[in-house]
């Protein structure tokens, strides 16, 4: 696999980097995942001004422009046109071991292009099962920070107690997955919680939103209290690459019939529909 690493274009076997990153030391560094269908950067407008808003909270100057971070992902796709993934990382670079920002130093930037591997289609019609657990994360899930502990140590729950996803509670209110966006349908109405510092703005999550609103189905962003989750008539999850999935069970029981629900089906088919005519040429 090619990388892209500070610079150069290597094989992933050459691309190294120092022990003392602040990356590595202390998860000092921020990160990117961009879908790209048919050879087309997917939103990639949305998800460098998500990128600048992690570099600017975390007082990380942008080491690139836009145009020189598109190249760089022009140049790792090298003309494929099946679906991929690009994953960029930014780091605050290598730096003796002290928990203030260095002065003076290079920020290390990583790049890679590889397939986009979706959930299996028998997950779509099916659903896929969740928990719940407390939200440990820390208080800025707004920043896009590669220091992911909480996250992973999250899904392994998940994954232990036969669950794809951890859904994460704070205060009594549903925040976000570890892995993803949260959407429950309510009486007809699709909810997510707002944007704020408990959850990660996300694209994927946008979109949802906007098809809903064209297509006239009634949505809210609005908190959720962990009742309304448990009582929901539908529950989705939403990321990048995962795209929409439907939640059939929590904590071990059906959420209602136990079935995709009727609104996730049109919000699919919405979503597919988009991907088809953005992978034609269509829109943005």
């Amino acid at each position: 696999m090619k990388v892209y690493l500070n610079g150069d274009y290597l094989e992933d076997r050459d691309a190294c980097i120092s022990v003392f990153d602040r990356g590595f030391m202390f998860g000092d560094g921020v990160y990117e995942v961009i879908p790209v269908y048919g050879g087309r950067l997917f939103r990639l407008s949305q998800h460098l001004v998500r990128l600048k808003h992690s570099l600017d909270a975390i007082g990380l100057p942008v080491p690139l422009t836009d145009a020189e971070i598109t190249d760089i992902f022009t140049t790792l796709l090298d003309g494929r046109s099946a679906d991929a993934s690009i994953y960029l990382q930014i780091t605050r670079g290598a730096a003796p071991r002290n928990h203030s920002f260095p002065e003076g130093r290079k920020a290390t930037v990583l790049a890679y292009a590889q397939e986009l591997v979706y959930p299996d289609e028998t997950l779509r019609s099916t659903g896929v099962g969740a928990v719940t657990l407390p939200d440990q994360r820390w208080h800025r899930c707004d920043i896009k920070s590669v220091s992911l502990l909480a996250n992973v140590l999250a899904r392994q729950y998940a994954a232990e107690h036969d669950a794809m996803e951890a859904i994460l509670t704070r205060d009594g209110y549903v925040t976000e997955g570890a892995a993803s966006t949260m959407f429950i349908v309510s009486n007809g109405t699709v909810v997510t919680p707002p944007k704020g510092h408990a959850i990660l703005p996300g694209i994927t999550r946008d979109l949802i939103l906007e098809l809903a609103r064209a297509d006239a189905i009634a949505c809210a962003e609005i908190e959720i209290q962990e009742q309304e989750l448990l009582a929901a008539d539908e529950i989705w999850l939403a990321s990048s690459t995962k795209e929409v999935l439907p939640v059939t069970r929590l904590n071990g029981q059906s959420v209602a019939d136990g079935r995709p629900g009727d609104v996730y089906r049109r919000m699919k088919g919405l979503y597919d529909e988009f991907k088809h005519q953005f992978r034609s040429g269509q829109g943005v």
